[in-house]
């Protein structure tokens, strides 16, 4: 049975991208992306989900509270009976609502080894405080801003000299990776979930 994506994002879409090339390649297999959702009229990552031929929502969020918004977007996405919803550079903190209608089954990727550096400006959180390895997470989502249980992380090293253009463009290529991955894992079942860590079965 095919499995039904929902991608959440509020930008450019490059990780909403890397899952959409992964579907048709076969990497997810028996996955299609049933919706592309942005709290944001100006998404790029809108504009490149219809050339690509998939359905598309936008649901403004300004001006609404966090739980009356989500209500919105959930019966968007049950409407179109998503199996799993991935976040892609999706610029809002869910709400418990949200996270209850689809439990242990919504995943954001962030741009940091968690639970280092959460939140925004990741990159630039790492360079300032020094560290030698970055790196990427791709996690369930909770109530809680880049807390949920951690699926796969990848490491990227730190160079003498990084500004955080290049640091990003780094890590962003390891973020395209181990999404993909991870949403195959998660929607094969490969897994369980032991406490906080997520084992691969």
């Amino acid at each position: 049975m095919t499995k039904r994506i929902g991608v959440l994002l509020s930008g450019r879409g490059s990780n909403f991208e890397a899952l959409a090339d992964s579907v048709v390649s076969g990497r997810i297999p028996n996955a299609e992306i049933a919706l592309v959702l942005s709290n944001r009229e100006a998404a790029a990552g809108i504009d490149r989900a219809k050339v690509r031929g998939l359905t598309t929502r936008i649901i403004p969020s300004k001006g609404l509270e966090r739980e009356a918004y989500d209500r919105l977007v959930v019966a968007a996405l049950n409407e179109a009976k998503v199996d799993l919803v991935c976040l892609a550079g999706y610029m809002r903190l869910l709400s418990p609502y949200f996270v209850s209608a689809f439990p242990q089954r919504i995943l954001n990727i962030h741009p940091s080894l968690l639970p280092s550096f959460p939140g925004l400006e990741a990159q630039k959180q790492a360079l300032d405080y020094g560290v030698k390895c970055a790196g990427c997470t791709v996690h369930f989502v909770d109530e809680n801003l880049d807390a949920g249980p951690i699926i796969l992380q990848s490491v990227v090293p730190v160079e003498d000299g990084d500004m955080e253009e290049a640091l990003s463009a780094r890590i962003l290529k390891e973020e395209h990776r181990i999404y993909s991955e991870a949403v195959k894992i998660v929607l094969e079942g490969k897994y369980k979930i032991l406490g906080r860590r997520v084992v691969r079965s």
